[in-house]
């Protein structure tokens, strides 16, 4: 699967929208990537996964979610989160506007 960023860029690319992470988060991030020998992609689907569902870094559920995929070989990002529903968490829909 071609890469729209690399993992680096879009660790800077949240720090850019206000969301922090800590040197000891990103070294964990880098970590996870080296022990599960995951693409940038699939390391970047684990860190939105986990920054949607638990609404700030949570090392422990990253490494699952990361562990979980890597074991289950996705191929595309449909695939990934067709394996997160598996496992009961859905996407957040969009609220509607009321505006019209």
């Amino acid at each position: 699967m071609p890469l729209s960023k690399s993992l680096g860029y879009f660790i800077e690319d949240l720090w850019s929208k206000g969301f922090r992470l800590k040197d000891k988060d990103i070294h964990f991030i880098y970590f996870g990537k080296n022990y599960t020998n995951s693409e940038d992609w699939l390391v970047i689907f684990a860190l939105k996964v986990t920054i949607q569902f638990q609404m700030k870094f949570d090392g422990s559920f990253f490494i699952g979610v990361l562990e979980y995929l890597q074991e289950n070989h996705p191929r595309t990002k449909r695939d990934a989160w067709g394996l997160i529903e598996q496992k009961g968490l859905y996407k957040r829909k969009k609220p509607h506007s009321l505006a019209k």
